[in-house]
């Protein structure tokens, strides 16, 4: 198992505050890793130190092995492509790829050959002579990628490289990326502070709050199996209650909410009775006008107050009954929910395997 990048304990101090705050981890060789957090939380503070581009206050940084200290930008193994992509409008396709292996008094013909076998790996075959303005979104970002992959860095880093196309293209993008991460076999580091691209693309994904990282962890079990309250609110969409512990049995515990209603549900952690506890369930654990041999459910009424169609993503906004929580719920495909109407009462119920709860921060 090859290491390509190695953190360890990365702290960053701007006088009085701390950007980013004794972060570990590592990187194979050949995976997508993402850092996920929200704006402010110290991400691309990181992603600058280990391009070299911000000095670390204390910690290592280390790429194929190499200590990175005192190592300048040009000289590390590695490539940084910002949500503006930088190219130059003044030359085509083929030369703004060229210009680093130019830069480096590569022989043209090397140049050419490398060229050509880049834009075939990126999906861009024949495309030398074109001129960017000539290009879509998504082709100036493949050329872009291109441009740094023919370099043949170790580690690949992109702040936010999406960011400024618009929904569709960058839905498609995701998947793009993907694939050609997976067909060069580079190691990505990828920024972002949209969940769903990192989740789409990553081995791995680190979610960052106020300078530390939350949870390493796979897409799934971010998703499924969250470690903490601010990665279950954070990653994906989820309904909240607030409440304490009425009865605790090892991991599954009866919790009293603010508005009164009892669930019944599984705990992080053992806690005592009186604590007091964030819930969280996701939209779709949530069981629309359950069977009556569904014994083992929390069941509750609730108050349709909207129907948001979104094709396969549809969902209900609800609230409990004599309760203004805000509940999201999703419609599954495999039945059809016509029949329900805005102001209709209907019973809702989840298993108690579904929820999770931690102690109030």
């Amino acid at each position: 198992m090859q290491i390509d990048l190695s953190v360890q304990d990365a702290t960053k101090r701007f006088k009085d505050f701390t950007a980013v705050n004794c972060v570990s981890f590592e990187v194979q060789k050949g995976h997508f890793f993402s850092i996920l957090g929200p704006s402010g939380c110290g991400k691309t503070t990181l992603l600058r130190m280990i391009a070299g581009l911000t000095e670390p206050t204390s910690g290592i940084i280390e790429i194929r092995g190499q200590d990175m200290a005192g190592t300048p930008p040009n000289k590390r193994p590695v490539n940084l492509i910002f949500q503006q992509l930088a190219l130059f409008p003044m030359m085509n396709v083929g030369e703004n790829i060229a210009f680093g292996l130019q830069r480096r008094k590569v022989n043209k013909a090397d140049i050419k050959k490398k060229v050509h076998a880049i834009l075939e790996r990126s999906d861009l075959p024949g495309f030398e002579s074109k001129k960017i303005s000539q290009l879509s979104g998504g082709q100036k970002q493949r050329v872009a990628i291109a441009r740094c992959l023919i370099l043949e860095p170790t580690v690949l880093l992109l702040d936010e490289p999406l960011g400024a196309l618009d929904l569709k293209l960058r839905e498609q993008m995701k998947v793009e990326l993907k694939k050609l991460q997976a067909k060069v076999g580079t190691t990505f580091v990828y920024i972002t502070h949209d969940q769903s691209e990192a989740l789409v693309m990553s081995d791995y994904v680190a979610v960052m709050n106020e300078g530390e990282f939350e949870q390493i962890d796979t897409p799934q079990n971010l998703y499924n199996r969250p470690e903490t309250s601010f990665v279950a609110n954070f990653v994906g969409e989820n309904n909240a209650w607030s409440g304490k512990i009425k009865e605790c049995d090892g991991l599954t515990a009866e919790i009293e909410t603010a508005e009164g209603s009892l669930f019944r549900t599984k705990l992080k952690e053992s806690l005592q009775p009186g604590t007091e506890v964030d819930l969280f369930l996701r939209p779709e654990a949530m069981v629309i006008q359950p069977d009556t041999d569904m014994s083992d459910l929390n069941r509750f009424e609730v108050v349709v107050k909207s129907l948001l169609f979104d094709g396969a993503n549809s969902r209900l906004l609800a609230n409990p009954l004599n309760d203004d929580t805000q509940l999201l719920i999703a419609l599954p495909q495999n039945r059809q929910y016509d029949y329900i109407k805005v102001n209709d009462k209907i019973k809702i119920g989840w298993d108690k395997q579904s929820g999770i709860c931690f102690p109030k921060k």
